[in-house]
């Protein structure tokens, strides 16, 4: 027993002298604790990896973050931003990976910087590393006391990207190849069942284009086989493209289908349309599109 004790002891002196505990280490707030924030953008996946400094009642821009030198854009190692697929951002051409994140301040305008070396530091940043770098307004902003990043103003087809620390904001326009992707997916995809001509339909349907494209998707997809859901894209195709005689037919052979199903999860839409849809005299009638 006296021996087990002497071993308690010696161990709570190392702790005293190493100013580490054999039990635990003391957790502290971290001056720039790390953050991260990621957006899904149409079929793309950005993410932005970087540590959030204070400003602390500091001068920030000029002061602790120099002028006309290179900057890690956050605190600790550099920030990291990555992409899924291929991008555009401001004209740039930026093949799909990961990046460190550099920038270079003034008062009016940041030379932001995306170096394929991950690994180097604003004193060992080389240029020849530059996978890109484009010059963007500083723009003020209300008073945010950590350094953040943000994604605003964004669509399927691209993103505004805004970094904000103290007053000042700096934004970039992050483009996307949406709309090829999603055709690429649907013709690699096609073929193989009623539901993913249908699900090809519903792309164009659901972003209000291309409808006779659509149409060709969902009269494949009823040729192999005779679904609610078909029946339903093409009546919303036809009102769509402004026929609503068209579009209460298959919206009636959809309910008469849809009433023999389990899982008819669009049957207030329909039953709406049809009443929305049905024909009269009037042959200006307007219809009103129905969507999901």
């Amino acid at each position: 027993m006296k021996k087990k004790s002497f071993v308690i002891l010696a161990l709570i002196g190392a702790s005293i002298f190493t100013g580490k505990s054999s039990f635990g280490q003391l957790q502290l707030p971290q001056p720039s604790p790390s953050a991260s924030v990621n957006q899904t953008v149409g079929l793309t996946e950005i993410g932005i990896e970087y540590s959030s400094p204070g400003v602390k009642g500091r001068p920030v821009f000029g002061a602790l973050v120099p002028f006309n030198e290179v900057w890690r854009t956050g605190a600790n190692s550099s920030t990291k931003i990555s992409f899924s697929k291929d991008v555009t951002i401001e004209g740039n051409k930026i093949p799909k990976g990961k990046y460190a994140l550099f920038s270079i301040p003034t008062a009016t305008e940041f030379t932001v910087i995306l170096s394929k070396d991950l690994t180097a530091s604003a004193d060992s940043y080389k240029q020849e590393d530059d996978q890109a770098r484009f010059v963007v307004k500083v723009k003020a902003c209300e008073f945010r006391e950590r350094l953040a990043f943000m994604f605003s103003n964004f669509s399927d087809s691209q993103t505004t990207i805004d970094m904000e620390w103290d007053k000042t904001r700096i934004s970039f326009v992050v483009s996307l190849d949406t709309d090829l992707q999603a055709k690429d997916n649907i013709e690699k995809e096609l073929g193989k069942t009623w539901r993913t001509f249908n699900s090809a339909a519903r792309y164009y349907l659901d972003n209000k284009k291309e409808y006779e494209t659509g149409m060709k998707y969902v009269d494949q997809s009823l040729g192999l086989k005779d679904e609610w859901f078909n029946n339903w894209t093409k009546a919303q195709l036809f009102a769509a493209m402004n026929k609503p005689n068209d579009a209460y037919k298959w919206a009636l052979k959809s309910k008469e289908l849809g009433d023999k199903s389990s899982n008819f999860f669009y049957k207030e839409q329909v039953e709406k349309a049809l009443v929305d849809w049905k024909p009269t005299t009037d042959k200006k009638q307007k219809v009103e599109n129905i969507f999901k």
